[in-house]
């Protein structure tokens, strides 16, 4: 069934995917994003999430809102933009939903509400976490949780993905293979800690999977299996790009000293360094996740991790995504 569907966030890395995908499948979808789209201007408006008046316009004849908008960077100043827009900005859609009887949304949270270094954890874990980013989006999920539970008609899916990678992205794994390229990547720790990692075409298949699914509350982590350490993944990548240079080690103590250095430095100076003591944190910690309620549903993945790992590396120059943020 052809539907109408709102993506809030659509310009970023994943929306923009996942609008194609959606596209793709014969639906109506229009963008709602702070930021132009590189690929579907024309479906764009341009609006942010903390102005309930232009959510409110842009969610009517809508009958799915995806929200992918966030504030997730590291370096965000102040810190109160992450609460602006996670928070305040998930309680305006929430209104604007209400407003235009839209009872069916799905959201995108992160595995940071877990915290680092926790022993795989699943939907039900603890959850703790360690930086202003998990804890707003955490807040997010209780305002969400708090609306599907007034009423038996709606349906919410909260997706929690761990890092996604693939082409046009320039996040973390996009660095770490540009290092590598350039012979400028140093390995800080041994390397042994395991990252969950997802491909941004298997996570868009998923998100257009969850508008089928049943009223109530439904939450998942998003990875795709299996996890590899972070020396497996460097020593793949090395060997899709025919890189042969011996790699330097620093020790994890060392490494984060010099994280502390450049947080100083940049307080000190206002600019802001590609390396600090939180991007060394999590680096070197355990981020892996259960996917086991994925499991449960029989989704599976269309794209093996090294399959999207080969597809990036062979598509460096893909037009660059805006990051988005509502």
């Amino acid at each position: 069934m052809k539907m109408n569907i709102l993506v809030v966030g659509g310009s970023g890395f994943i929306g923009s995917t996942l609008m194609k995908r959606l596209l793709d499948h014969g639906h109506n979808v229009r963008n709602f994003d702070i930021a132009q789209s590189r690929s579907f201007g024309s479906l764009t408006t341009i609006g942010d999430i903390r102005n309930l008046e232009a959510l409110t316009r842009a969610f009517e004849g809508i009958g799915i809102i995806y929200n992918l908008a966030a504030e997730h960077r590291d370096d965000v100043t102040p810190v109160s933009l992450y609460y602006d827009v996670n928070v305040q900005g998930s309680k305006n859609i929430l209104q604007a939903a209400e407003i235009n009887g839209i009872k069916k949304i799905i959201f995108t949270s992160t595995v940071a509400v877990y915290g680092l270094n926790k022993p795989n954890p699943d939907e039900a874990s603890p959850t703790k976490p360690f930086n202003h980013y998990g804890r707003s989006k955490l807040e997010a999920e209780k305002i969400f949780t708090e609306w599907v539970g007034k009423s038996g008609s709606r349906v919410l899916t909260i997706l929690r993905p761990v890092v996604v990678f693939g082409e046009g992205n320039r996040g973390n794994v996009f660095n770490l293979i540009k290092q590598i390229q350039s012979n400028k990547f140093m390995m800080v720790g041994l390397g042994n800690n395991r990252k969950s990692m997802a491909y941004v075409g298997n996570i868009a298949e998923f998100l257009v999977k969850a508008m089928e699914f049943e009223p109530g509350k439904h939450l998942f982590n998003f990875a795709t299996k299996p996890d590899l350490a972070v020396r497996e993944l460097v020593e793949f990548i090395r060997a899709e790009l025919g890189v042969s240079a011996r790699i330097p080690k620093l020790p994890y103590a060392v490494g984060l000293a010099g994280g502390l250095g450049f947080d100083l430095l940049s307080k000190a100076c206002g600019k802001k360094f590609p390396i600090s003591s939180i991007r060394i944190r999590k680096f070197c910690a355990n981020t892996t996740v259960s996917t086991t309620a994925l499991e449960k549903i029989g989704f599976n993945s269309p794209y093996t991790l090294h399959d999207g790992l080969k597809r990036m590396i062979g598509n460096l120059d893909e037009n660059i995504y805006f990051e988005g943020g509502g």
